[in-house]
């Protein structure tokens, strides 16, 4: 049953997230980047100034534009910083690397507007508390008769922001990593499991593993937005560091072979030796990946910026387009090369985590644990993030108060997705993000001008530096 639904999934994502989604993100960010005059590279500067100047504490907020922004990291720098790199290797090759990279470039353009757009039409639920999200930029912005899409963005939203990838992954990997298939099959407690629910041993074991991870996640997120931007403000400058440790080790002792990885992925990007077909399949699996990993044009960062205590938009708008150039640009990056110097791409069928796992574990001594706690942090920290994205979309639809019961669903889903084949769970969040990409880009494409004139004003009357 799971693998008919995942392979009907994989199916319309396939249909969705293929010229489309690249035409939506890729097209519309090069237009915001363009428009923009280059913000992303023009602006970065001011943006690394800012996140290190002391920051504005209006009333209406939650969070300070730091927390803001490395809540989002928390949730961007995910499974699909390792598993979605290794995702587009072994299905794109080197090539899809740059491609993820031109999608960062162009992201930081949209991540820009999206944050800036997101404290200008900051909403409130029906108890006053503030709220950010694409759904109040585009009731506030571009009026009451656009209801409908926000209503969509907040709809897809909900199950969008659903930990499917990251939970699936995560249970994969531990069960993987510590154990063995003949182990598992020959356990008697998994066996009495296994026949009370109808599961395999494989199964009640990612059951029981999906259980354990709803526990921890609970613990975090029932604490709320602030709860989760304090873990997030220790836990992500942490992980990050230590996997830009492992990387560099990797590096060093493989340094010899470096230009020849860079070189693979600017040749590869280009190869139009296999077809333009060929080389339009290389460049959309890198931008469909990289929509997973730094979320830019979905319209998650919104909600978590719109909680900022910023009451400036363009400050905010520059602390948020750092997320893409950290995630995409400095992380996916780290693991490709990783990947490229000590790993194999060239397997059969849609692999991700366990080709980095295998990468990590020939390059480094114990380098596959070590990978694993990197990949624990990563998961959790985007189950705290995105938990709170989908409990804002819930409350944007049915009230702060029935709200509050998505974040019982969220848990149970962890439970869910720990289950589900891969094939079916890369379809469900490719899908999800396509839908959630619509509204998104067409209000912040709409809404594009505003931005502008308030970029001009901000940096005209700045004072010099």
């Amino acid at each position: 049953m799971f693998e008919n639904f995942g392979k009907h999934i994989a199916d319309i994502a396939d249909v969705v997230c293929s010229y489309p989604l690249f035409f939506l993100l890729i097209g519309g960010g090069l237009y915001l980047f363009i428009s923009s005059g280059a913000v992303s590279i023009r602006r970065l500067p001011a943006s690394i100034r800012e996140l290190r100047s002391k920051q504005g504490h209006g009333q209406h907020g939650q969070i300070s534009s730091t927390q803001a922004l490395l809540s989002v990291v928390a949730a961007t720098i995910g499974l699909g910083n390792i598993a979605g790199v290794a995702i587009a290797l072994v299905v794109g090759g080197p090539g899809a690397i740059f491609w993820m990279w031109v999608s960062a470039l162009v992201g930081m353009a949209t991540k820009y507007h999206e944050g800036a757009l997101a404290v200008m039409y900051k909403g409130k639920d029906d108890q006053g508390n503030p709220r950010g999200g694409t759904m109040h930029i585009i009731e506030q912005g571009l009026g009451r008769k656009w209801t409908p899409l926000a209503r969509f963005f907040a709809i897809a939203g909900m199950f969008g922001t659903l930990c499917i990838m990251n939970a699936n992954q995560l249970t994969e990997a531990f069960m993987t990593t510590f154990t063995t298939p003949e182990s598992v099959e020959a356990s008697s407690f998994l066996s009495a499991v296994g026949s009370a629910v109808s599961l395999s041993n494989a199964q009640a074991y990612r059951l029981l593993f999906g259980c354990a991870v709803a526990v921890v996640v609970s613990l975090v997120i029932f604490g709320g937005i602030k709860r989760i931007a304090n873990v997030a403000s220790v836990l992500v400058p942490f992980m990050v560091g230590v996997y830009f440790l492992m990387v560099l080790y990797i590096i060093l002792t493989n340094l010899h072979a470096v230009p020849s990885v860079f070189a693979r992925i600017f040749s590869e990007a280009f190869n139009l030796q296999a077809g333009f077909g060929a080389f339009a399949g290389i460049a959309i699996i890198g931008a469909r990946r990289a929509a997973l990993v730094n979320d830019a044009g979905i319209g998650t960062a919104t909600i978590m910026h719109g909680s900022s205590r910023n009451n400036n938009p363009v400050r905010e708008g520059l602390v948020a387009m750092l997320g893409p150039a950290i995630d995409s640009g400095l992380v996916c990056t780290l693991t490709a090369v990783a990947i490229l110097l000590c790993g194999n791409i060239d397997v059969e069928g849609v692999k991700g985590l366990e080709v980095a796992m295998r990468a990590f574990g020939n390059a480094i001594p114990g380098g596959t644990y070590m990978l694993m706690f990197i990949v624990i942090c990563f998961a959790l920290s985007s189950m705290f993030s995105y938990s709170y994205y989908g409990t804002s979309c819930a409350t944007y639809l049915f009230g702060a108060r029935r709200g509050r019961w998505f974040t019982y669903f969220f848990v149970a889903t962890l439970v869910i997705f720990a289950i589900v084949p891969l094939e079916a769970a890369v379809g469900m969040c490719d899908l999800f993000y396509a839908l959630m990409a619509i509204p998104t880009m067409i209000s912040v494409i709409l809404l594009s001008g505003r931005v502008r004139k308030a970029t001009r004003e901000f940096f005209t009357n700045r004072p010099k530096r």
